[in-house]
């Protein structure tokens, strides 16, 4: 039997959906892998710092990286 997550240990839960690959990869992993990675995601300092940007203005600065990424 293969280990799913180590084929798989780029796959992080985002707000932007990837491409059809991330998707695949991250469908691919257990349901506790996926619960784990959210719960590690969402401990993470950055997840605690208090700001006045609104979702909106979050989910725009998600946008315009994964963008930047795709035509680096």
């Amino acid at each position: 039997m293969t280990d799913t997550t180590a084929t798989h240990t780029d796959v992080m839960p985002s707000a932007i959906i990837g491409d059809e690959a991330e998707v695949a990869a991250w469908n691919a992993l257990p349901r506790d892998e996926q619960v784990r990675r959210y719960r590690a995601l969402f401990a993470s300092p950055a997840c605690s710092t208090i700001t006045d940007d609104s979702m909106s203005d979050i989910l725009a600065a998600a946008r315009q990286r994964v963008a930047a990424r795709r035509h680096a």
